[in-house]
């Protein structure tokens, strides 16, 4: 089979298929197909190209079948045991930058790190931060600590049901990605979503629980004028400030990802 009839052999979307068969073929280059379209493959490689096809076109998410995502220029390695790292997240890397560059902030905590996604991002801009990352997966650990020595960053990583095993220790800024889905969300049943990890996508209730925990027990564990930062649905957004003004954050804001939908929630802890 030649590099042309490969692309065009199943219904996948044409930029699913080239991704897929350079992945099969350890080529990076958009281009090496075109230059080389009338090339006849290898068997090994249609094999591997025909599996990974017919995964896809079941649904299995593009970021499993490679085994990584980008996600704010990094390169990180994602599997079935960690959250795919979406764009949408990374409004809450800008955010956690803005004010761990303020005077005074030294430490960041990412609660449910996943794969480090959010920790690593922030970290790798700014690399004088202390920066620690727990989950309560040890399997979504040794994802992020394979990324961290990728990136030859020193993230420190905690097994931790949110903060359970972290003690007496303060932050100046938590952040955190915590399931926020529904249950009865129709959104868990379609797309990606379906072969993401359930407990990190949802509280199995209304969504809130655990962004009601985090901020219940987060002024333990921040500094005077620390901030808690947190991600939620877009419908989220007015519950999530009341749960934080009810546990005495104050300056509580707002802010919206790129399509203007209310992204994540933020407050001050004794401003």
């Amino acid at each position: 089979m030649k590099v042309k009839e490969a692309l065009s052999a199943f219904d996948n979307d044409r930029r699913d298929a080239e991704l897929l068969l350079l992945h099969c073929l350890g080529k990076e280059e958009r281009s090496w197909l075109i230059a080389n379209d009338s090339d006849e493959l290898p068997a090994t490689v249609v094999q591997k190209f025909s599996l990974m096809s017919s995964q896809r076109l079941a649904g299995i998410p593009m970021a499993y079948l490679l085994g990584y995502r980008e996600f704010w220029s990094l390169k990180l390695v994602v599997t079935s045991d960690v959250l795919i790292p979406r764009p949408e997240t990374e409004l809450l890397v800008e955010w956690a930058l803005e004010l761990a560059a303020r005077p005074g902030y030294q430490s960041l905590l990412d609660l449910g790190t996943g794969s480090g996604a959010i920790a690593l991002a922030v970290q790798n801009t700014l690399p004088a931060l202390t920066v620690t990352a727990c989950d309560v997966s040890q399997a979504a650990l040794d994802v992020a600590q394979e990324n961290a020595r990728a990136l030859q960053l020193p993230l420190e990583l905690i097994q931790s049901s949110w903060f359970d095993a972290l003690g007496q220790r303060r932050w100046s800024l938590i952040v955190s990605n915590p399931p926020y889905v529904a249950i009865d969300d129709t959104h868990l049943s379609e797309g990606d979503l379906r072969y993401e990890p359930e407990g990190a996508l949802t509280d199995g209730g209304d969504g809130l629980s655990s962004i009601r925990e985090i901020a219940a027990r987060a002024p333990d564990h921040l500094n005077p004028d620390g901030w808690l930062l947190i991600e939620h649905g877009y419908d989220q957004a007015g519950d999530v400030r009341s749960i934080l003004e009810l546990n005495g954050f104050s300056d509580v804001r707002l802010r919206r990802d790129l399509a203007g939908r209310p992204r994540a929630t933020g407050g001050c802890w004794r401003c």
